[in-house]
């Protein structure tokens, strides 16, 4: 692993439009960068039951996801001639229809931005220590499962 600071990517319930919008507008200075790719992560209110997911609280280890996301970082941009990267991952209580989720790839042509975005979102679905405790409308609660 490189001696790269580790960053923090998680912030405290849900991920504003507001905030997306200024990460994006951060990038127009950077005239070296021909396409962006974007996931947005949202919160769902599935059914389960007859009974709705109103929200979701998460949770995570930490010092663990930090280290794991910043391996995954490390070898997507061994892989992809990306410029940045940046992932922001909520943690606390979201609720259905708000973003939890914010990855934003940049790189010189579109197809290292695009490829680069999904195997960063797969990897965390797959690798990232994060749970997910589904609250439903009848005040009950189950652990999400990553599909």
């Amino acid at each position: 692993m490189s001696d790269k600071k580790i960053r923090d990517i998680f912030m405290e319930g849900a991920i504003s439009p507001q905030f997306i919008a200024e990460s994006i507008e951060k990038h127009r200075t950077k005239t070296n960068i021909g396409g962006h790719s974007i996931f947005l992560g949202q919160v769902r209110a599935d059914s389960i039951n007859d009974r709705l997911v109103v929200a979701i609280e998460y949770t995570t280890y930490k010092e663990m996801a930090l280290e794991k996301m910043h391996q995954i970082r490390e070898d997507i941009f061994s892989k992809y001639n990306l410029t940045c990267m940046h992932v922001h991952h909520s943690l606390g209580k979201v609720a259905a229809g708000e973003i939890c989720l914010f990855v934003f790839t940049s790189a010189p042509h579109r197809k290292a931005a695009i490829d680069g975005c999904e195997e960063v979102v797969e990897r965390l679905k797959a690798e990232l220590p994060v749970w997910g405790k589904e609250i439903l409308n009848d005040a009950g609660h189950q652990w999400k499962v990553n599909i």
